[in-house]
């Protein structure tokens, strides 16, 4: 009975005058048919099924790669645009031709990884490049809004300051886990105006200057850190330098900056 089941099955398929519903009628009236197939063919099933799934992981690989490349495209003709504050606080040349900003939280792990990059790119294109740092604490790094504030409470008093308090947080990230001890002892060895600091760090002009640039990371889709953008390009994960040179080489051939 059951094979002859599955006969009637491959032989109603066979027919070029099937059609969708009549099979979906019969699966639906004798569902047995399947199991029936699968069990009388185990391994021809898995076989079949493994090359499914395959085919699917690479036709969704390939429609991903061509979303990406579409975007790209799309950021090389419409770059984002980030909002520059009358005193940001850059790091290089303050005309250089190429930009880089980067929206990061202080204790993520990948974005120790992308200040590694980001000192490799300030001495590959010296003079060249300028950077900029915004804040994007993520809410289950529990220093990270703190260290955010201390970076901007201190940058009221010298952004030279508040750069090397951003080195020495990346520099020795693990000591985050102290919490704020860490922080002030941090900023008492940069010989930071503690009085200041202390009134500052919790003030409304500093959580509304990170609150800006929250709201404009989640504006540019960044979800996760670190997120950059290179002269309006998004580089969305710690990429290695190499990723940003091919951005570079890009804009260049484009047209778009001359280094």
């Amino acid at each position: 009975m059951k094979r002859s089941m599955i006969l009637g099955l491959v032989l109603i398929m066979a027919s070029a005058c099937t059609s969708k519903d009549d099979l979906k009628k019969m699966m639906k009236e004798n569902p047995e048919i399947i199991t029936d197939a699968i069990e009388a063919n185990p391994a021809k099933f898995i076989e079949a099924l493994n090359k499914a799934v395959k085919s699917a992981q690479e036709g969704e690989g390939k429609k991903r790669e061509e979303e990406e490349k579409k975007a790209l495209e799309d950021s090389f003709n419409n770059p984002l645009q980030a909002e520059i504050r009358a005193d940001e606080s850059f790091r290089g040349a303050a005309n250089a031709p190429l930009t880089l900003i980067e929206y990061s939280d202080f204790e993520c792990p990948f974005c120790s990884r992308g200040f590694n990059t980001v000192m490799e790119l300030m001495e590959k294109y010296k003079g060249k490049i300028r950077f900029a740092y915004k804040h994007l604490p993520l809410s289950f790094h529990q220093q990270a809004m703190p260290a955010s504030q201390y970076y901007e409470a201190i940058r009221l008093q010298s952004p030279e300051k508040a750069w090397q308090f951003h080195d020495e947080i990346y520099k020795n990230q693990r000591k985050l886990q102290n919490g704020e001890a860490f922080l002030k002892e941090t900023a008492k060895k940069l010989k930071v105006d503690m009085a200041k600091l202390a009134k500052d760090v919790k003030s409304e002009e500093v959580q509304k200057r990170i609150d800006a640039d929250m709201a404009e990371a989640a504006k540019f889709g960044f979800q996760g850190t670190p997120g950059f953008l290179l002269n309006g390009i998004p580089v969305k994960g710690a990429y290695p330098a190499s990723h940003f040179d091919g951005l570079v080489e890009e804009l260049t051939k484009r047209g778009k900056i001359t280094l």
